[in-house]
């Protein structure tokens, strides 16, 4: 007989509904409109670190979406103003216990901030359901040198290969510049934080900028861009909107270049989002939040199945 009950206990799942409704009264209080954008979509996002699910109809391939930015851009650009949008999304691959290939997200921009601004709320919105009264605020680079004792701005591959093998991490096989820092992150930086309460990451090396935009910070050129923990957890990814259709158009062709070298499909770049950019773009702040891995942390579980209705070998 087949396992046909819930993987979220009843108690989690009317705490899940109740955050639900906390999240919408948070957004209501400051005037920021819910949206409700299309999961299928006829483009996907081109980062070589995401895979995603695919549907044909009538012979045309359609792409759920692994975030509703795309689309909550091209709302902006239409003049909308400060959005929110609280539902599903979909990712390939990503399977464990903090992850789920289907999972709800929390995704909302604000015009005429950055996100050092946009910190602040995603704050707020923290110390309303979790147990905190303040935050630490560290950049990339000095949590590298603080903890290992690193400096992310001229570290060689080489030397980075080497403190991988120094901090006891086996590997399989030689990896990139980047793979390694991401290992060094989840391995040796994410356990240490943990017990910091929340802490807000920002100023990433310009090769993690994603779609957020560059700055100068000193001597460095970083990416305007923040990572929120709490409990050694990343909660939250935020950016300071590149707001160029021709900067964000490049990173798409070297995404695309980086999937080749992976073995990967090529993902066609989203046509409409750059039409978008170039009308009349408002400068915005946006983060996404993972909706489930609040509620884990709010509910002090180890596993994502604990507090949704049906886990995907469930489902």
């Amino acid at each position: 007989m087949s396992d046909w009950r819930p993987t979220g206990s009843a108690g989690a799942l009317r705490e899940r509904a109740r955050l639900l409704s906390t999240i919408r009264t948070f957004f209501a209080e400051r005037d920021v409109l819910e949206v409700d954008t299309p999961l299928l979509a006829q483009f996907g996002v081109t980062d070589p670190n995401i895979e995603l699910f695919t549907v044909s109809e009538s012979n045309e391939k359609r792409f759920l979406q692994s975030s509703p930015e795309y689309a909550m851009k091209r709302l902006l650009a239409s003049g909308i103003g400060d959005i929110y949008q609280l539902g599903k999304a979909f990712r390939r691959g990503e399977r464990g216990s903090r992850h789920n290939p289907e999972f709800t997200l929390l995704e909302w921009y604000r015009t005429n901030i950055n996100h050092y601004e946009l910190i602040r709320e995603v704050a707020e919105l923290a110390t309303r359901v979790l147990p905190v009264s303040s935050w630490q605020v560290w950049s990339y680079a000095a949590l590298f040198a603080e903890i290992l004792n690193l400096d992310v701005f001229t570290a060689s591959t080489e030397a980075l290969s080497k403190k991988i093998e120094e901090e006891g991490i086996s590997i399989d096989a030689p990896l990139s510049h980047l793979d390694y820092l991401d290992l060094l992150m989840t391995h040796r930086i994410e356990p240490q934080i943990a017990n910091w309460g929340l802490v807000f990451i920002i100023d990433f090396l310009p090769e993690q900028s994603a779609l957020a935009r560059l700055i100068t910070q000193g001597e460095n050129t970083v990416a305007a861009r923040f990572e929120a923990y709490y409990g050694g957890l990343e909660l939250a990814n935020g950016y300071w909107e590149e707001t160029q259709a021709d900067a964000l158009s490049a990173r798409f062709t070297d995404d695309n270049a980086k999937r080749d070298l992976r073995g990967q499909k090529q993902i066609a770049p989203d046509t409409r989002l750059l039409d978008a950019l170039e009308a009349e773009f408002p400068d915005c702040a946006g983060v996404a939040l993972g909706f489930d891995r609040l509620l884990m942390l709010m509910l002090a579980q180890s596993s994502i199945s604990e507090v949704m209705p049906f886990a995907w070998d469930h489902a």
